[in-house]
């Protein structure tokens, strides 16, 4: 597929890459060779100011994959063919489906001003995904494949190779256990708490659970373990390994031979990564730190990653993973709903906006988590299995890759979760179907 352009810059062959390589699956030739480009006997589309051949896709561009600056940009949305479309120009489509796509998948809304939430993390509320209702979609994904219509009916030597549709289940593992391995005087002071609240029923829960007499209601590895050899799932476990508690890290400490070995048993039958704690956000060498002790104690490369609290700030945390020898990362998505924040259910590469160039880290993004739809959403849990199914059918039908986030807490026996342990299996059994 050849690409002609007046001029070519990083940002456009950064999106002509995506689109051809990751979603079309077909290379575009980035030409700005005018007498080349016209004597093509390939599919061709057009990426200037005017038409050139008959028998070419037209795309009049927008301004902004020629731009070498970060600005406000006037963005109006219209419909076409029944999705939401910006950046309106003239040709065979009627807007600019490389611009677009590289705003959104860019995260250029997120290097402008911009209201923080209370945890400093962009908000959702700030994004044109939500401001004009589209949050909820793999958006890109679909531009793409009605592009990839046109380009077939166009020209019928071409064939659009979309990627199959996969699905990711992925787990946090924020506090591996409730109760056990926790200091004594933390578990004595629950415990006087809860008597001095006459909730004796939580006082000999505690209790039978730190003599062995009943599982840490956080403990769902064995059970988890079960549903992924059942539906042989492939999963992601993301471990923090803070080297001390503070108050958004609270795990047990990697000191614990209790954590020790359930990383490595995890690391023995799955891929994991690290979860770096909220404390690494503010430090380079605790990031580092954390990295290398998961990598000691598997013995395996750890080289995926995904933000505790999603404390994800564009373009530094990134800038840190790749510092630190992150090639993967998982944190595309939001910590305070659930939705696509790229708006695309497809891998992509990073580009530094202010760099102006493609790094090797590679972003997966997610659109729905468990803590989501509980804690942020209010759902009830029947309410967040049609919200995952909702997510599983514009995904599937996209060919897109479909990532959830779940917590080991939210599938353990903790008594106001239960009905999602089950809401989960249920989940999985429809779609495994």
């Amino acid at each position: 597929m050849f690409l002609y352009c007046t001029h070519s810059t990083p940002r456009l062959q950064y999106v002509a890459n995506f689109i051809g390589n990751i979603l079309l699956g077909t290379p575009f030739i980035v030409t700005t060779n005018r007498d080349e480009y016209k004597r093509a006997a390939l599919s061709k589309i057009n990426y200037s100011a005017e038409r050139i051949a008959e028998e070419e896709v037209w795309i009049k561009p927008h301004e902004l994959l020629f731009e070498k600056k970060i600005k406000p940009q006037r963005i109006n949305c219209f419909e076409w063919n029944n999705n939401k479309v910006f950046f309106k120009t003239e040709g065979h489509l009627p807007f600019d489906i490389f611009a677009a796509t590289f705003y959104l998948v860019s995260r250029y809304e997120e290097y402008l001003p911009h209201n923080k939430d209370e945890y400093g993390r962009f908000a959702h509320a700030n994004s044109l995904a939500y401001k004009e209702g589209f949050l909820n979609q793999p958006l890109i994904n679909k531009w793409i494949f009605e592009f990839g219509r046109l380009l077939e009916k166009m020209f019928p030597s071409f064939t659009a190779h979309h990627s199959p549709f996969s699905f990711l289940p992925s787990y946090d593992i924020d506090e591996a256990y409730a109760y056990k391995y926790k200091p004594w005087w933390k578990n004595a002071g629950a415990i006087i708490k809860d008597i001095l609240k006459a909730d004796f029923n939580s006082a000999s829960f505690r209790l039978k659970v730190l003599t062995n007499k009943r599982n840490d209601p956080y403990d769902s590895y064995k059970w988890m373990d079960d549903l992924h050899e059942n539906f042989k799932l492939k999963p992601i476990y993301f471990f923090l390994v803070a080297q001390k508690n503070r108050v958004y890290d609270k795990n047990i400490l990697p000191n614990k031979p209790a954590l020790q070995q359930l990383i490595k048993e995890q690391a023995a039958k799955y891929e994991v990564g690290i979860h770096p704690s909220w404390q690494s956000g503010d430090s380079e060498i605790l990031l580092l730190q954390e990295k290398n002790y998961i990598a000691e104690l598997t013995g395996k490369r750890v080289s995926k990653s995904r933000q505790h609290y999603i404390r994800l700030t564009i373009p530094h945390t990134y800038r840190k993973l790749i510092a630190a020898g992150i090639t993967e990362d998982y944190s595309m998505g939001y910590g305070s709903t659930n939705g696509f924040r790229a708006s695309v259910a497809s891998p992509f590469y990073w580009y530094d906006l202010e760099n102006e160039e493609q790094t090797n880290l590679l972003i997966y993004p997610f659109c729905f988590m468990d803590a989501n739809a509980y804690y942020e959403q209010k759902l009830s849990a029947q309410a967040a299995y049609d919200e995952m199914l909702q997510y599983y059918h514009e995904v599937k039908a996209v060919n897109g890759l479909f990532i959830t986030l779940w917590h080991n807490n939210f599938l353990g026996h903790f008594s106001p979760l239960k009905q999602w342990k089950t809401t989960y299996v249920k989940f999985i059994k429809k779609i495994m179907e």
